[in-house]
């Protein structure tokens, strides 16, 4: 189902303010250029909200929490039909995200930059 942005602009917005914790811990480390780039959070990117996107690198950061354990097939094809549209996507758990912050921004800047 395709969702017109009339919906989706409403939700991104209310989003933005009700973000889960790993998702805030990490937009800390995001926002500005602190990688050198500019990332959003809750935005829409196609027919989807995405945790945070970097349009310079067409760059998708997911934070998952227990709620994706029961929806992997449904997050595989939104990924997919990301990957599709030429856009990168990259998954993090939200315990990666509060236990390894150091590790998930290391692993995007080589996501960005390069090795």
């Amino acid at each position: 189902m395709r969702m017109h942005s009339s919906v989706l602009l409403p939700r991104a917005r209310a989003m933005r303010s009700a973000p889960t914790p790993s998702e805030a811990l990490l937009w800390r480390q995001l926002q500005g250029d602190a990688l050198g780039v500019r990332f959003r959070r809750q935005v829409v990117v196609g027919p989807f909200i995405v945790d945070f996107y970097c349009a310079s690198a067409r760059l998708v950061v997911e934070v998952d929490g227990g709620v994706h354990l029961a929806q992997r097939d449904r997050d595989a094809r939104r990924d997919a039909a990301l990957v599709a549209d030429g856009v990168r996507v990259v998954r993090f758990s939200d315990v990666d995200v509060v236990r390894n912050l150091p590790e998930v921004l290391a692993a995007l800047r080589r996501l960005i930059w390069g090795p």
